[in-house]
C-alpha cells in the first residue's frame, strides 16, 4: 500500500537472536494503516548453517550477515540496497509500534520536499522505572520538532538529533549523501542526519509516530554504550567537532537531579548522578580510544566484534 504522498513504503531491520518481540514487531507493521511493501530481516549469523527466521508472510524476506562482517551502517546499508520503495523505514527488532498509524505519520512527516529523515517517538517500557522514562522524556518530547542547519546555535547536538531505532528516510536523498558511513560502531542515524542537513534538507522528529522502546542499563553498560558514542565522534571528528555533547548532558541530568530531589526520591537521585559519572567516563575514554592500550579499549566497549 502507498503512503497519502503517492510513495511505497519498505522496511529494514537488523536482527540478532530473534525473539517473541519480532513477531509482534512484525504483526504491528503489517497491520499499519499504511502497510509496508516488503519487510527485509538482516539476520545476523553466528555460525555457518544456523536457521534464519522463518517468514510467516510473502511481504517479508530473511537475509543472512556472518556476525564478522556485521557493521551498524554498513549493514543497515546493504538493507538500503535491497529496498526499492521511494520511503525506507529503519527499525530495530525490540521497538514496539505504539498503534496502527505509525508509518502514515513519519510518511507525513516526510511530506515536504525538504525534509529528508523522520525519525519516531520512542516511548518507556510500563514496567521501567523513573529514571528511564525520564530520559525518553527527554530525548523525545510530546511536541514535533524540525532541525535543520539554522538550529546548530540554539540546539547544539540535538540539531543531528536522529535514531535508527525508528527512521524513515527518503532513499533517493539517501543515496545522494552517500550512503550510511562504515565502519561504524555507533552513530550512524546522526552521521547521516548531520549529512542531509549540511546539504541544506531537513530532519522531523514526528511525535505522534510512536514505538515502545528503552532499555534499563547497569552504570557499567551505561558506561560500555557511552565509551562507543565517545568512539564514534573521535572518529567522525569533522561531523561532531565544535559542537559541544557535554552541555546537552549536563543540562538533562541536572534538570533530572532536581527533579528527583524535589519529589523526594533521594536514593533515585543518588544512583542517577552515579550513572551519570559513568556515563560521562565512558565518553570522555571513548574520545580517546586510539590512546588506549587494545585491552582497555576491548574491556570497554559494548560492541567487541566491532575491534576484531
Amino acid at each position: 500500500m502507498q503512503s497519502e504522498t503517492g510513495f511505497g513504503i519498505d522496511v529494514v531491520i537488523p536482527i540478532y537472536r530473534p525473539d517473541d518481540n519480532l513477531a509482534l514487531l512484525l504483526s504491528r507493521l503489517l497491520e499499519q494503516t499504511t502497510a509496508p511493501a516488503h519487510i527485509y530481516l538482516l539476520q545476523t549469523i553466528d555460525r555457518e548453517g544456523e536457521a534464519l527466521y522463518p517468514s510467516q508472510d510473502q511481504r517479508i524476506s530473511v537475509h543472512p550477515v556472518k556476525k564478522e562482517d556485521f557493521d551498524h551502517g554498513a549493514t543497515r546499508h546493504y538493507g538500503m540496497t535491497l529496498a526499492k520503495q521511494e520511503y525506507v523505514l529503519m527499525m530495530t527488532q525490540d521497538a514496539i509500534p505504539a498503534d496502527r498509524r505509525l508509518l502514515e505519520k513519519l510518511a507525513q512527516a516526510l511530506d515536504r520536499e525538504e525534509t529528508a529523515i523522520a525519525y519516531g517517538r520512542q516511548l518507556a517500557r510500563p514496567e521501567d522505572g523513573i529514571l528511564e522514562k525520564l530520559a525518553r522524556q527527554h530525548n523525545y518530547p510530546d511536541q514535533d520538532r524540525i532541525q535543520a542547519l539554522g538550529d546548530l546555535e540554539r540546539l547544539g547536538i540535538k540539531t543531528y538529533f536522529c535514531s535508527d531505532v525508528c527512521a524513515m528516510y527518503k532513499r533517493k536523498i539517501y543515496f545522494e549523501q552517500g550512503g550510511f558511513v562504515h565502519p561504524a560502531i555507533f552513530n550512524e542515524d546522526m552521521i547521516m542526519a548531520s549529512r542531509v542537513i549540511q546539504a541544506g534538507y531537513q530532519v522531523a522528529y514526528c511525535a505522534q509516530a510512536r514505538v515502545i522502546h528503552s532499555h534499563s542499563y547497569t552504570c557499567r553498560q551505561q558506561f560500555s554504550r557511552n565509551f562507543d558514542l565517545g568512539v564514534s565522534q573521535r572518529q567522525y571528528r569533522e561531523v561532531f567537532e565544535g559542537i559541544s555533547s557535554e552541555k546537552e548532558g549536563a543540562g538533562f541530568a541536572a534538570s533530572s537531579l532536581k527533579y528527583l530531589i524535589r519529589r523526594g526520591h533521594f536514593w533515585k537521585g543518588f544512583y542517577f548522578a552515579v550513572q551519570c559519572a559513568f556515563k560521562l567516563a565512558g565518553y570522555q575514554l571513548g574520545k580517546r580510544y586510539d590512546r588506549l592500550p587494545r585491552r582497555v579499549v576491548l574491556a570497554c566497549t559494548m560492541n567487541k566484534s566491532y575491534w576484531r
